[in-house]
């Protein structure tokens, strides 16, 4: 490997051709399956994945970890009141990506975003740390802070206000779920002809192609 990136490649040889005929006729078992893997063998954080949603026509991402999936979409949890929350209300459309360098594959997932069921997020919210909890209470999250210190006192503040007492879910907390329409799957291939399988839904069914690397 050479300081200079004109120079920096590798040959992807990890994977087996995803072959046509083996493919499912929905995404979801190819995610489980891709997922199930990076569970195994990717450490730390097999669940992270980066976020982009839209402010005003300039895209905008951060890395946030994948809380809850099923068929419904892919949950991520945050304070109602950051900036990528008052993104989301302003424009409900967002895309994951998950990438795993070391497995030499990455997910792009597009679709709507929306709040899940208060329920859900009080059940999430409690299984949490109790640092986390109140980590969510105290952080102003997206907001402007002068100092560390400033941080550091709400955080007493909010252990005060508790003391004793079970720390509950606060209101402007709680999940987000993405909503798929799109899928692509992209594996590394030798020679940089890697194969790249997409699922689109159309009228309530996915819709299969391959896409040329």
């Amino acid at each position: 490997m050479t300081d200079n990136p004109y120079d920096q490649r590798i040959d992807y040889t990890k994977n087996n051709y995803l072959e046509d005929k083996d493919l499912p006729d929905n995404p979801f078992p190819l995610f489980e399956g891709w997922y199930q893997v990076a569970l195994k063998r990717i450490h730390p954080d097999p669940n992270a994945m980066v976020l982009s949603t839209l402010k005003d026509g300039q895209p905008r991402g951060r890395v946030v970890l994948l809380k809850q999936m099923d068929k419904k979409g892919f949950t991520f949890f945050t304070n109602y009141d950051s900036a990528k929350a008052q993104e989301i209300a302003q424009d409900p459309k967002g895309s994951l990506t998950f990438f795993w360098n070391t497995l030499e594959r990455q997910i792009r997932i597009e679709g709507s975003i929306v709040k899940i069921a208060d329920k859900e997020s009080d059940e999430y919210f409690m299984s949490r740390p109790i640092g986390s909890r109140i980590g969510a209470w105290a952080s102003p999250q997206s907001s402007e802070i002068k100092t560390r210190k400033e941080l550091e006192d709400r955080v007493r503040k909010i252990q005060e206000k508790f003391k004793g007492e079970e720390v509950v879910r606060p209101q402007n907390w709680g999940g987000l779920r993405l909503e798929p329409h799109y899928f692509e799957f992209w594996q590394g291939a030798s020679s940089r002809l890697h194969d790249r399988i997409v699922y689109e839904l159309d009228k309530g069914v996915w819709k299969q192609k391959r896409l040329a690397p």
